[in-house]
């Protein structure tokens, strides 16, 4: 709403101005808020899972200035040098109703996920492409449509 306003007031007074003016306002999602524990990372490695064919055990850098850390990924696009979402344990993944924690899955930890549009509900998909949302660290990444990097 404030894209459509030149105003500093809080979203909830700007509802309740609305409302006395006699238009409902049925609900005040906040996606912003929802998204918040999210952070863009870089696959700096990723090697073929030693017991699955169809995953990959990926080191994320996950930009906090830590020390990388191990994801393990079913996404078929998962590759060194992938730009992703990353979400830590903790975190609760709105399109799979999950709050993530560390777990080991065949045989090795994974301490965190490489989230697909889907998984933050921000795309309604099942393209097993889209199970590591690819980015690219430029200007035509901030655009969407064909030939841009986000479809």
């Amino acid at each position: 709403m404030k894209e459509h306003l030149d105003t500093d007031e809080p979203l909830e007074k700007l509802a309740d101005k609305l409302t006395m003016i006699g238009l409902e306002v049925e609900n005040i999602e906040d996606q912003a808020k929802a998204l918040a524990p999210f952070t863009i990372a870089r696959v700096i490695s990723a090697e073929q899972h030693p017991n699955a064919d169809r995953l990959r055990v990926c080191m994320v850098d996950t930009g906090d200035g830590a020390a990388p850390v191990q994801v393990v990924c079913g996404a078929p696009n998962a590759r060194t040098g992938l730009i992703s979402v990353f979400s830590p344990p903790g975190t609760f993944i709105p399109g799979k109703n999950i709050t993530l924690g560390v777990g080991t899955i065949r045989g090795v930890e994974s301490r965190g996920m490489l989230c697909s549009a889907a998984e933050l509900q921000l795309r309604k998909t099942t393209t097993a492409s889209w199970s590591c949302l690819p980015m690219r660290l430029s200007a035509p990444a901030m655009r969407s449509g064909p030939g841009s990097a986000i479809p």
